[in-house]
């Protein structure tokens, strides 16, 4: 029985533009603190990186709407599985290690990595052809989750090492008051309204109010004040020269095998809960589920065009698909209007500035949760997937991706494995992205030259 009382929006709903503006903004507030987050510890423009992040959602949800009759109700930001590619490159191309939060890289090395993320955005379209054209399930054949889990979890689990070094190296005491509060917010604070979906939000402010405390050189108001309200967005472009391109393109969009599954498992999740709230309140189920190849021919499309203007590479973002939910506001019109809010803000000078006075300590805090929430959230893929450890295959793919992306990130500068091969890898393989490579390699000998059934 449809209950007519329930407050909400479908996707081709417009709200009064009043409420379309408040709601944008919640929108942005919840995708902002991740999206700025990567573009200032890898060294990114913060206010290209809103720029881009608002000018792909609002393409995204215009071809949406053009392409399949319905928005896919989708923010677009800043991705956490690109940054141990990133800071290898940087690492890569300027012979030291960059320092998170020091403010952006050279041009030069940003248009490098450029390079690599339009080659993801055209990864991304190629897929999601190929799934129109072959389906799904043929497709995970080729990447099963056993794969896509241990690349997801070595990208969280790669970055351990850095990620206590920013624990150690500064304030300890700063660092571990930020990450204890952190993961406070994030467990205590869950299923308490808007609030409790800022936890890493929250975490940083407090971190940043702390250092400023205990450590007062540590927080500097200078570059604040000197910076300009009116910014136009520092845009670079992609060069596809120089000895590291070939490293640079192989390393970020190889990362396209841990984003794709995740695209593809929002589109899921918001397909069940829009058709859900249309059940409730007796409207026309939409199925966006459907459209899964098409869902990521608009990811793919997104990350070419942050490519071609120096921002980082993105994904549809899981805390703007849990505000939908828990709002019910699924409407395609309002995230049209965080686009736009979210490309105005890149033109606001001082936001870069705030963001590039954090702490180390701070940062460091933070990198030490987040990254270890990515490594665990692949494990959680392979156990939503029901990935077994007893089969020997699964153990033989899993083994070899884990051991050679952590291993391999860990144990060598920029995670770049000493062997080289000239005009293509001048400073060795990307750990992570070779450990993917071998992933895939491994299964498709299985697939190939299939063994005997065993019982798992």
């Amino acid at each position: 029985m449809a209950k007519s009382n329930l407050m909400g929006y479908m996707p081709n709903d417009s709200p009064p533009m009043g409420q379309t503006i408040l709601l944008g903004f919640q929108h942005v507030l919840t995708m902002f603190p991740a999206t700025v987050f990567v573009a200032a510890f890898c060294g990114f423009h913060v206010g290209t990186v809103l720029f881009a992040s608002g000018v792909s959602t609002i393409v995204a949800l215009i071809l949406s709407r053009r392409g399949i009759g319905t928005f896919i109700p989708l923010f677009y930001g800043s991705s956490f599985s690109y940054i141990a590619a990133y800071l290898g490159i940087i690492q890569a191309a300027t012979g030291q290690a960059y320092v998170n939060f020091s403010g952006p890289v050279p041009d030069q090395v940003l248009s490098l990595m450029q390079a690599g993320i339009v080659v993801t955005g055209l990864i991304n379209i190629a897929v999601g052809f190929l799934i129109r054209a072959v389906g799904k399930d043929n497709l995970d054949k080729v990447l099963p989750p056993v794969v896509t889990g241990s690349v997801a979890a070595i990208i969280g689990f790669g970055l351990a090492f850095a990620a206590v070094g920013n624990l150690a190296s500064n304030n300890f005491l700063v660092a571990l008051i930020t990450l204890v509060l952190t993961i406070l917010f994030s467990v205590y604070l869950q299923n308490k309204g808007f609030v409790g979906m800022l936890p890493i939000l929250l975490g940083g402010v407090a971190g940043y109010i702390i250092s400023a405390i205990i450590a007062p050189g540590s927080v500097s108001a200078a570059g604040i004040a000197s910076a300009p309200w009116f910014e136009i967005p520092h845009f670079t472009f992609p060069s596809f020269s120089g000895d590291l391109v070939a490293t640079a393109i192989v390393s970020i969009s190889i990362m396209a095998i841990a984003t794709i599954p995740e695209s593809t498992a929002h589109l899921y999740q918001m397909s069940l809960y829009i058709d859900r709230f249309a059940e409730d309140t007796g409207r026309e189920k939409v199925g966006i589920d459907k459209h899964v190849g098409f869902n990521l021919i608009l990811d793919g499309i997104g990350d070419f065009l942050n490519g071609l203007v120096g921002a980082t590479s993105g994904t549809n973002y899981g805390e703007n698909n849990s505000l939908m939910a828990i709002t019910r506001n699924y409407s395609g019109p309002a995230l049209i209007a965080a686009g736009v809010i979210a490309i105005l803000l890149g033109f606001i000078g001082k936001l870069a500035a705030l963001v590039n006075s954090v702490p180390l300590a701070v940062s460091g805090g933070l990198a030490v949760y987040l990254f270890g929430v990515i490594g665990m959230q692949g494990i959680a893929l392979m156990q939503e997937h029901k990935v077994s450890m007893f089969d020997p295959r699964n153990l033989a793919v899993g083994a070899v991706i884990m051991v050679v992306g952590i291993g391999g990130n860990i144990g060598y500068p920029g995670g770049f494995i000493p062997v080289s091969i000239p005009g293509v890898f001048p400073s060795g393989l990307p750990a992570i992205a070779t450990a993917a490579v071998l992933g895939i390699l491994i299964n498709a000998i299985f697939l190939i030259f299939k063994p005997s059934a065993t019982e798992a």
